[in-house]
């Protein structure tokens, strides 16, 4: 078994825009995704507001530097994770396929191998 994270990016726009019934929904998805993964799911979080988000950066001299927000501006940011065990990529697609961030225009699911 191999480890995989699920990255999952989408417009941060669009998800505040979304009304009660629809994060209802959205919600739902997520615990079917859990449901199907099961033990192979062995953590996961939302992440909080891309604002929030503080990006440490060095130049040639070593000297680090401290910026508020994200690491680039995007319009799609990362919004949440999970870290699944999964037999190959095969297996790890087929969970991620369960995500309601794969279904939304704005938003997307990136599985990354952990080494």
């Amino acid at each position: 078994m191999a480890n995989y994270l699920l990255l999952i990016y989408g417009d941060e726009q669009k998800w505040a825009s979304m009304n009660q019934d629809e994060w209802a929904a959205h919600h739902q998805k997520h615990q079917e995704f859990q449901a199907a993964a099961g033990v192979r799911s062995l953590g996961g979080k939302q992440l909080a507001d891309s604002a929030t988000a503080t990006t440490l950066r060095s130049d040639d001299s070593g000297a680090m530097t401290s910026t508020d927000g994200p690491f680039l501006e995007t319009k799609e940011v990362l919004g949440g994770y999970y870290l699944i065990e999964a037999a190959d990529l095969d297996e790890a697609t087929a969970l991620a396929a369960l995500l309601p961030e794969v279904y939304a225009s704005h938003s997307g699911v990136e599985i990354r191998p952990v080494v």
